[in-house]
């Protein structure tokens, strides 16, 4: 019995050790405590920030002269290989003259025939008039008779018939004088554009520069710009002058500007780590692949770009050039490059870490700082009034006594590379908000809610000793 009694005192003073333990713990908040969020803190300072629009594109002269042929024949002479240099003037090649040297003689022989027949006109009008002075003589014969009565009126009528015959006559030859003149005319138009068919059988260079592509090997026939689009035979470029064209977004393309500089990094110098210097010298007014409404119609669902040029700056290349050896041009036409373009740049201006900044419905983005007087009565006739649903606000969270505060913030010009964003107005300089991780501040983060700073990895801390 005595042992009996024992083991109750003995589990009645376990269970009142254990209620005590829990209610002591409870009262220390080591349990049924919330949980704190993991989260990473920085403080607010200020930074340069450098706004920065990115595209890739083609590198590609600034001026390059296609080259395609008048006529078409066959190339039986070609005196320039693809990377020669050439001159403005320079005999490029030839094509088969032979049927326009004929076509040109023709052309000649129709002139000199046509010439021919204009003097045969001309001497025409001397027997016009030789022949009207005859006539008019015998008229005024005739007439002094009539009028003596000497001769029938008969006679006087075949007079002045003759007379009129003759001023016909000469006008008509006037009138094959200036016919023949046009046919001059036309003839010498035939044989200009035949003689100018034979001379563009040579071909030559419009400009001085590079041939940048060969499009025809001797012997190869080509097709004329008369018929259809004619046949490319090659290029001629400046290679002195080069830009990138690439495509802008239509949400970038507002913040770009003639003038702007611009960082340029070339595939090919990406393993020496050479970055190179342009300026924004042209900006297209019309989209990529605008045309009629049909066509626009068709491709509403495609992206829309603008096409700019950026020149590369010769002085930020120039050590790579060695005319001796013989690398004058360090770029190629068609060379990949990624161009980052600089829009805005600020000194020394309030930022914070573009992950810290997400956007909240108006109703989360109120800071705790202002209090709301929740206990106001509210007379039972008032009727609700409609909400208007108002846009997301950027905010931030501030870390105050193991909790965060949620706050609105504005925004202003983004850094992509540093990965920070400008802030006009809701935070002060020192001030620490959460800045990650991206889950939690976009999405989780509510606020009052309780955080705590989130420990580096192992893996982390041994790469930050290195």
């Amino acid at each position: 019995m005595k042992k009996s009694n024992r083991l109750w005192w003995i589990l009645g003073g376990v269970v009142a050790l254990l209620v005590i333990f829990l209610l002591v713990a409870k009262q220390q908040g080591w349990i049924g405590k919330e949980k704190p969020t993991e989260v990473e803190f920085v403080k607010v300072g200020k930074s340069d920030i450098t706004e920065t629009v990115s595209a890739s594109g083609k590198i590609q002269p600034e001026v390059e002269v296609k080259i395609t042929p008048d006529v078409p024949g066959e190339i039986i002479a070609l005196y320039v290989k693809e990377g020669d240099s050439v001159k403005k003037g320079q005999l490029l090649l030839k094509i088969q003259p032979e049927n326009y040297i004929s076509i040109a003689q023709r052309a000649e022989a129709v002139v000199n025939q046509t010439k021919a027949s204009a003097e045969q006109a001309k001497s025409t009008i001397a027997q016009a008039e030789a022949r009207l002075v005859r006539t008019q003589a015998e008229y005024n014969r005739q007439k002094r008779l009539f009028d003596e009565k000497v001769v029938s009126a008969s006679d006087l009528e075949i007079a002045e018939t003759n007379l009129k015959v003759a001023r016909q006559d000469l006008e008509a030859a006037k009138s094959s004088v200036e016919a023949s003149k046009f046919n001059v005319k036309s003839a010498e138009a035939g044989l200009k554009d035949a003689s100018e068919n034979l001379r563009k059988t040579s071909i030559y260079a419009p400009m001085s520069g590079i041939v940048s592509k060969l499009a025809v090997e001797l012997g190869e026939r080509v097709v004329g710009t008369s018929q259809m689009a004619g046949t490319e035979i090659l290029r001629i470029a400046n290679l002195n002058n080069m830009e990138v064209r690439i495509n802008v977004n239509e949400n970038d393309i507002v913040r770009v500007s003639l003038g702007d500089t611009a960082i340029i990094d070339v595939d090919s110098y990406a393993m020496t780590g050479k970055k190179f210097r342009g300026i924004v010298t042209e900006i297209a007014n019309t989209a990529n692949g605008s045309g009629t409404s049909t066509l626009a119609a068709a491709s509403t669902d495609a992206v829309t770009e603008f096409e700019v040029r950026i020149r590369i700056l010769p002085e930020s290349y120039r050590e790579l050039v060695d005319r001796k050896a013989r690398k004058v041009y360090p770029f190629k036409p068609g060379m990949t490059a990624t161009v980052d373009i600089v829009t805005e740049k600020k000194l020394g201006v309030m930022s914070v870490p573009i992950a810290a900044v997400t956007t909240r419905g108006a109703d989360d983005a109120v800071s705790t700082d202002v209090k709301k007087d929740n206990d106001a009565p509210v007379e039972a006739t008032q009727e609700p009034k409609p909400t208007k649903k108002d846009k997301p606000k950027e905010v931030v969270f501030i870390h105050d006594k193991d909790k965060v505060k949620i706050r609105e913030v504005k925004t202003g010009i983004t850094d992509t590379a540093a990965g920070t964003i400008e802030v006009i107005s809701g935070l002060k300089e020192g001030e620490e908000i959460v800045s990650g991780p991206f889950i939690a501040v976009s999405k989780k983060l509510k606020d009052g809610e309780l955080v705590m700073k989130k420990e580096a990895k192992k893996d982390d801390k041994d790469k930050k000793k290195e």
